[in-house]
């Protein structure tokens, strides 16, 4: 069967999958029905595996993620994390308690790998199961390869109504509260690109092209220190990220500059679809004890440390156990959530908008920080010790 068909059927799936999510408001993720039908599709025989390398996209995905990870490294502005400190120290308190209980509980459990299995997963998105499961295939661990998927699939019907719980209440709190602070106007101006120069001429960045060669130039460089090194080529992908656009050799949000975004999401999407291959129904079935048991030890842990890193920064509990838990979703999930909460708890315009102002800077900053960089630099770190 010609490439293009290929591409067009599982683009199709993907496409099915997002309107799904757009119809239920980000509680039904995009990659949990793309991997359930894949999934199903394969083992009914109706999809034959040799499809989906067939189609192309999956050598394309795998080029893509030290890019992509580039780029991830450009969405977080630092003068963003400086103002939204608070938010940031108490999601990385709340990862190293996930992560230090996934490891010590699990591994006494089940074993070392199946803990390092799931806590990359546990901590973040889409790169922190790709270089898990890429990590686990590399060291022969194939026959766990269905727990970082399982966790990476679920984790949104956890996460999002614990959120949306203690959102609530926070949001009654805010309604009465009329000096409630104005945090998303932050997001807002970080959000829009500034006007200082670049370290290349400003009409080169404007360029599409430009910022595209500049994106697999730090890929490649970080492929190069990761095996001239020994450390993860993630991490330094990353740090680069980090550096261009602080440094100005980058624009923030590169990728979404370039207006590339798009089509690279789909091809990691490719990649996710392709480490279904060899999985089987008894290794999904066998995965679900230790599953279950990461998802309580993690998310138990994402709590109590919101709740420690509460008290330190005199913070109220239900305004720092979501912006931990965004860990579970990230974006548009957390977006849309205090969208909704605003417009429920809300009696009036001004009360709305108040909700909105108060809460949509650190919950993003929350999934940024978790999501973005905090997940890959676990499953980086974590993955490359087995």
């Amino acid at each position: 069967m010609q490439p293009i068909y290929l591409a067009l059927l599982f683009i199709a799936i993907i496409a099915i999958g997002e309107i799904i999510s757009i119809k239920s408001r980000a509680r039904i993720p995009t990659l949990l029905v793309v991997v359930a039908t894949v999934f199903v599709l394969l083992q009914t025989g109706i999809l034959p595996e040799e499809y989906i390398a067939a189609s192309t996209f999956v050598a394309v995905g795998g080029v893509l993620v030290p890019v992509l990870i580039v780029h991830l490294g450009t969405m977080i502005p630092l003068k963003t994390m400086f103002k939204q400190y608070q938010a940031v120290l108490i999601t990385l308190i709340g990862l190293a308690f996930s992560v230090i209980g996934v490891i010590v509980i699990v591994t006494l459990l089940f074993d070392y790998a199946t803990a390092v299995a799931g806590a990359g997963p546990i901590t973040g998105g889409i790169i922190a199961y790709i270089v898990t499961a890429d990590g686990l295939r590399e060291a022969g661990l194939t026959a766990i390869i269905a727990i970082p998927i399982t966790v990476f699939t679920i984790q949104n019907f956890f996460g999002m109504p614990l959120t949306s719980i203690f959102l609530a209440r926070y949001a009654k709190k805010i309604r009465e509260d009329e000096a409630a602070t104005n945090g998303a106007e932050e997001v807002a101006q970080e959000a829009t690109e500034n006007e200082k120069s670049y370290v290349l001429p400003k009409e080169w960045m404007q360029s599409h092209f430009v910022i595209i060669f500049l994106l697999f130039a730090g890929g490649a460089l970080a492929v190069f220190l990761g095996q001239f090194t020994g450390i993860n080529a993630s991490l330094w992908a990353l740090a680069i990220g980090v550096a261009a656009a602080a440094l100005r050799f980058l624009p923030e949000r590169s990728m979404e500059k370039a207006n590339s975004s798009g089509i690279t999401m789909i091809a990691l999407i490719f990649v996710v679809i392709n480490s279904l291959i060899g999985v089987t129904w008894n290794q999904i079935v066998a995965s679900l004890l230790p599953v279950m048991v990461i998802m309580i030890v993690g998310i138990a842990g994402l709590m109590l440390g919101a709740i420690i890193g509460a008290k330190l920064f005199k913070w109220d509990r239900n305004k720092s156990i979501p912006v931990v838990l965004t860990a579970l979703y990230g974006f548009p999930g957390d977006y849309l959530i205090v969208e909704e909460i605003s417009r429920s708890e809300g009696r009036t315009e001004a009360e709305r908008q108040r909700i909105m102002d108060e809460l949509m800077a650190p919950m993003l900053i929350g999934g940024f920080t978790s999501v973005t960089v905090g997940s890959v630099a676990i499953a980086s770190i974590l993955i490359s010790t087995l």
